[in-house]
């Protein structure tokens, strides 16, 4: 038996992988603790999850509406990756001295986690929930990421003492992928790159959902944005159920914004909406091209309307397209007819529908959160292979 402590942000998106990686390796008999949030973690990994607690910068920003380009990057780093990092560090410290892990799982996001295993010595895995950061988006803008070190160096020199060398987003032991070659296309990737396709768990029901309001006989679509682009999403959530009302396909639109009035009869709108069950009952997904909701998607083998809003989105919407499995519109110019225009594409078009079926495929044989726990393990028995006398 082995001890995995997994370093998560307090992101919903980030934590949902790791908690299928998770449940494979307790169901292996080995033992998990986490490192978060901690009211978000027994929502999301169950009430009897071990977690140490890890404190969330009290003065932490929303992210405006429109920010995008230099004024994006430059807000994720210093305003919410490194203070992230700053308030995470004494809790990862303390679950690092507690349960004493044999191997880290550390988010990519959760800096705190990477920087913290490396300096101690520990074998330590990125759990990279997006595939846009599999290599150093930064490597073609050597100024940028000159800056970007220098916030990693400052970071490292006040909670690990200077100590270590590697970045924290890209461990030297391993990066699990949660992607395969179908998606991603033929970027070149590094030996330390492990594509184990989507890591899908057993997920707490967080919410009711009717679920006689679904038409067998009328096609349904599930439109969501993702939990960090509320501010962002008004007028596209209200051109979409505009669009609905002209179309005989059906609409489960989530809304945690509250943003939307008066839809028509063929819309449902809930602040939450189950998404794993509910992607086994509806036709297509229309959303912003989030790395998690796209493969859980496809996982489905349902085709997409993809309108990234920004960061990595705008690359993951171009592998779905690549991919041949759903079409993109710009976000800023999505009106109804568009939106409409789309939706009937994906529902009628049957290429899209196979496309998205192939990727199915190879998300299964990629072996997802068996894969992740076997890569694990092996990593854990070298270490426990080390510690032996």
């Amino acid at each position: 038996m082995a001890r995995f402590l997994f370093v998560v942000p307090p992101l919903v998106g980030h934590v949902n992988p790791a908690v299928g990686v998770a449940a494979e390796l307790t169901a292996r008999g080995h033992e998990v603790a986490w490192a978060g949030h901690d009211e978000l973690l027994w929502q999301l990994a169950g009430p009897a999850a071990l977690v140490f607690s890890c404190a969330v910068p009290p003065d932490l920003p929303p992210r405006p509406a429109g920010l995008k380009g230099p004024a994006a990057l430059r807000f994720l780093w210093e305003d919410f990756l490194v203070p992230l990092g700053d308030a995470m560090a004494p809790g990862v410290a303390a679950a690092l001295d507690a349960f004493q892990p044999h191997v880290v799982v550390a988010d990519q996001q959760a800096l705190a986690g990477g920087l913290l295993a490396d300096a101690g010595g520990l074998p330590w895995v990125t759990s990279a929930t997006t595939s846009a950061e599999l290599v150093d988006p930064l490597s073609g803008m050597p100024k940028v990421a000159d800056w970007v070190d220098g916030l990693l160096a400052g970071l490292r020199t006040r909670i690990a003492g200077g100590r270590g060398e590697a970045d924290p987003r890209f461990s030297p032991h391993g990066v699990l992928a949660f992607t395969t070659r179908e998606l991603l296309g033929a970027a070149e990737l590094p030996p330390r790159i492990r594509l184990v396709g989507p890591a899908l768990g057993p997920r707490p029901s967080t919410t009711d959902f009717p679920w006689a309001w679904l038409d067998p006989l009328r096609p349904t679509v599930l439109v969501s944005l993702g939990t960090a682009n509320t501010g962002a999403g008004t007028e596209f959530l209200a051109a979409t159920a505009e669009a609905f009302a002209g179309l005989p396909a059906r609409a489960v639109i989530a809304d945690p914004g509250g943003v939307l009035g008066d839809v028509p009869p063929n819309v449902l709108v809930r602040s939450r909406v189950p998404q794993l069950p509910l992607l086994a009952r509806v036709d297509a997904v229309l959303c912003h091209a989030g790395h998690n909701t796209v493969c859980e998607t496809l996982w489905h083998g349902l085709p997409l309307v993809v309108a990234p809003i920004r960061d990595d989105q705008p690359i993951v919407a171009a592998q779905v397209v690549a991919a041949g499995a759903g079409v993109r519109l710009r976000f800023g110019r999505a009106d109804a007819p568009r939106i409409a225009a789309a939706v009937e594409e994906v529902l009628t078009e049957p290429g899209y529908r196979r496309a998205a079926e192939t990727v199915a495929a190879s998300f299964r044989a990629a072996g997802g959160s068996a894969a992740a726990a076997g890569y694990l393990e092996q990593l854990a028995l070298e270490n426990l292979a080390h510690l032996s006398p």
